[in-house]
């Protein structure tokens, strides 16, 4: 929009008209994409109600089944304590304490977040497995490093973030005055974190914990490469094997819970009421941390090795080593591996902004559930695991829309099912910070509805909707399952070329493919940092 019209619209404001208004049609439009999104669970349910109630119980109660469940929430626990167990006291520490260099803590609890666990556990595979790099170093046999505990100790190195980053954001926001008027009543620094901070930062804590439990239960690499049985490499596996009513019942259960985790991050998110948002309240007092300022220290520099320097070295190695024998076993990469990535990954970008726009805007500008509903519906595509979602659009394709099994268009697809709630997000994020009387001044002028929204409130979201397209980008070069499931035959990007070579045993051809996506990631990390810094404008 000129400049000129820009200022007459805002002349045109007084502040007593609002857009609260929609126009059914653009409610139609944004239930129309929301159940679009949710499709693939339609057929996926399809699927399963084929199969005879008799077979669908048999397949339940078989052992194998009993022990996948048994092992995947055993698995879900055990990373979401461990995550708890490191996130919780490194955000204290580089929040609440005198922990030296704090800043530089900061930025290396968070960025394990930018690596891929499923390239974590390559690099750690690689380093402590079986005749691996640092068992050849010290003549000695390692532990046995796959199985439940060594899942549990990879996922949690790259998962603990999330508990990190919500931990500090809840400490950031809390006053501090409380705390001092609790040591003010005689209680020790301890009784007012334990009867004060604590109750305070436990929403914050459970949402880092519950999105750490999603992360855990819909993982597919981690587990598939640590050799450790759950349903997502079960699923993985009798889809293989082209078992796909045994698949089918499996993907039900799995997205059972699924579901779960996210009803109860829904409940906690809905009632925390901003507390992730700073105040502006004075911190309370800096706690010394004395003689544990060494061992917190160490403590400190252990996770940002393991986490960070330890993988990045695996991968920097395997590069140097590479030399001439890179393309060993007629795996060597190709440039149209990395063209059909970034190609990929922007056709899901351009897509999810443009269905997210009328979603975000329902959402933003409706006073009622009926105009969020949408917007909430699309989150469900979020939380299905890459390999279901995988599962129901093969069965899609198999059975009604054969043309499209196998082809770019349902591999896109799945990308803004998937991906699509980070678009939704982003947007709404920006309109909520236009003033909604920008638009009814534009029509006051003259403008039809449309033009009013294309010329006065699109150049003011333009900052949301280009942070919701990087991030649908950047995740969608590091996705997995789906990309494996629903690739057209021969067409490999950078993740499909990482899964092959390791499937050959040849690790060292995966470097330069996962040193791209570690850095990918960690644009990943820039683009949320930075959206942070807009909205805090």
């Amino acid at each position: 929009m000129a400049t000129d019209d820009l200022d007459r619209v805002r002349e045109q404001v007084g502040g007593e008209t609002t857009d609260s208004r929609v126009s059914r049609p653009l409610v139609a439009v944004g239930f129309g994409v929301a159940l679009l999104v949710l499709s693939p669970l339609v057929w996926l349910l399809l699927r399963a109600a084929a199969i005879e109630p008799s077979q669908a119980v048999e397949l339940l109660t078989l052992p194998t089944t009993v022990d996948v469940t048994l092992n995947t929430l055993v698995l879900v626990a055990g990373v979401t304590t461990a995550s708890l167990a490191l996130g919780v006291p490194l955000a204290i520490l580089t929040v609440q304490t005198d922990l030296p260099f704090r800043r530089f803590w900061t930025v290396t609890s968070a960025l394990p977040l930018v690596v891929p666990s499923y390239i974590g556990a390559f690099a750690f595979v690689s380093a402590f497995g079986p005749h691996g790099l640092l068992a050849d170093l010290l003549g000695v046999e390692l532990p046995e490093i796959y199985g439940l505990h060594g899942t549990v100790f990879v996922l949690t190195l790259f998962t603990y973030p999330y508990v990190f980053l919500t931990t500090r954001a809840a400490l950031l926001s809390f006053d501090g005055t409380v705390v001092e008027a609790a040591r003010s009543l005689n209680h020790t620094r301890w009784e007012a974190f334990k009867r004060v901070t604590l109750p305070q930062i436990t929403p914050g804590i459970a949402a880092g914990a519950l999105l750490v439990a999603l992360y855990a239960l819909s993982d597919f690499g981690t587990p598939a490469i640590m050799q450790y049985d759950v349903f997502t490499r079960m699923i993985y596996n009798e889809f293989g094997a082209r078992r796909l009513d045994y698949a089918s019942v499996l993907s039900l259960l799995l997205l059972a819970m699924a579901l779960a985790i996210l009803a109860v991050e829904s409940r906690i998110n809905a009632g925390r009421d901003g507390a992730y948002v700073s105040r502006g309240a004075r911190r309370p007092g800096e706690i010394k941390l004395g003689k544990w300022k060494v061992p917190a220290l160490l403590f400190c520099a252990l996770v940002a090795t393991l986490c960070l320097l330890l993988p990045v070295g695996i991968l920097l190695l395997w590069l140097v080593r590479g030399g001439s024998g890179y393309a060993a076993g007629g795996f060597s990469f190709e440039p149209s591996f990395a063209w059909n990535s970034v190609s990929l990954a922007a056709a899901a970008a351009a897509v999810c902004v443009v269905a997210a726009l009328p979603l975000a805007y329902l959402s933003a500008r409706s006073d009622d559930r009926i105009g969020s509903l949408p917007d909430r519906l699309s989150y469900v595509g979020y939380a299905v695991p890459g390999v279901v979602l995988g599962l129901a659009l093969v069965y899609l394709g198999l059975r009604y829309v054969p043309f499209l099994y196998q082809s770019v268009l349902l591999l896109v697809f799945a990308y803004v099912v998937r991906f699509m709630p980070q678009a939704v997000g982003t947007t709404k994020s920006s309109l909520l910070q236009v003033d909604p009387s920008y638009v009814e001044a534009a029509r006051s002028l003259g403008y039809p509805p449309l033009a009013a929204f294309r010329r006065v409130v699109l150049p003011l979201v333009a900052p949301g909707i280009v942070a919701g397209a990087a991030l649908v980008f950047l995740t969608t070069m590091k996705e997995l399952p789906a990309t494996l499931m629903l690739r057209p035959t021969g067409f490999e990007t950078f993740v499909t070329y990482i899964w092959l070579v390791r499937d050959a045993g040849y690790y060292g051809q995966a470097a330069i493919p996962a040193l791209v996506l570690v850095a990918v990631s960690g644009l990943s990390m820039l683009v949320i940092l930075g959206r942070e810094k807009y909205d805090a404008t």
